[in-house]
């Protein structure tokens, strides 16, 4: 017995049978709420609720990062594909061609043909990183621009288009450039 009950049953306000009947009635309306909401009920408001409402907000941003790192493997896979059956043999390259990439110049051999069509912007670099690093490769124009469409960092030199009209006041028009220094 609580103390309370103590001290009125000792003040003779109250009797055994009635604070018997008092502990009855408690249990009693205890067990009809109980019943009546389930073991298992979430009052709206509750501690219980908030925790299931955070689990599920977490679970949702859980979801969309992975749907996110998915879509963002998938486009790296696809770009990868691409410039594989793209890519043109540099295995006849004796020129060298320098191009910057994040800040430093990096160089690359190609044949005489693929040096012309790179600088007439019919070949462009693109690069991916494969398990011994990081690759340069040579890929026609039109396959530039559908890995630009994915990932635009992935295409490093896309070179531009010769130009057919010359500014007529240029004095230097009539001198050619010696091929030593176009890099």
């Amino acid at each position: 017995m609580s103390s309370l009950q103590e001290q009125l049953l000792k003040a003779g306000l109250v009797d055994q049978q009635k604070l018997a009947r008092a502990d009855q009635e408690k249990n009693r309306q205890s067990n009809l709420a109980r019943k009546k909401h389930g073991k298992n009920s979430v009052q709206p408001g509750s501690s219980r609720q908030q925790e299931q409402n955070k689990k599920a907000q977490r679970n949702r941003e859980l979801k969309q990062k992975r749907q996110h790192e998915a879509q963002r493997k998938g486009l790296a896979a696809q770009t990868k594909h691409l410039i594989d059956i793209n890519k043109q043999d540099r295995a006849q390259g004796e020129h060298p061609y320098s191009f910057v990439y994040r800040g430093k110049v990096k160089k690359i051999y190609v044949s005489e043909r693929q040096k012309t069509q790179l600088v007439g912007g019919q070949l462009a670099i693109a690069t991916f990183v494969t398990n011994d690093g990081r690759k340069f490769e040579l890929v026609p124009q039109a396959v530039a621009e559908k890995i630009i469409e994915r990932d635009d960092t992935l295409v490093v030199d896309l070179g531009q288009p010769a130009k057919t009209d010359q500014d007529e006041n240029d004095p230097y028009a009539d001198y050619q450039v010696p091929d030593d220094l176009i890099w």
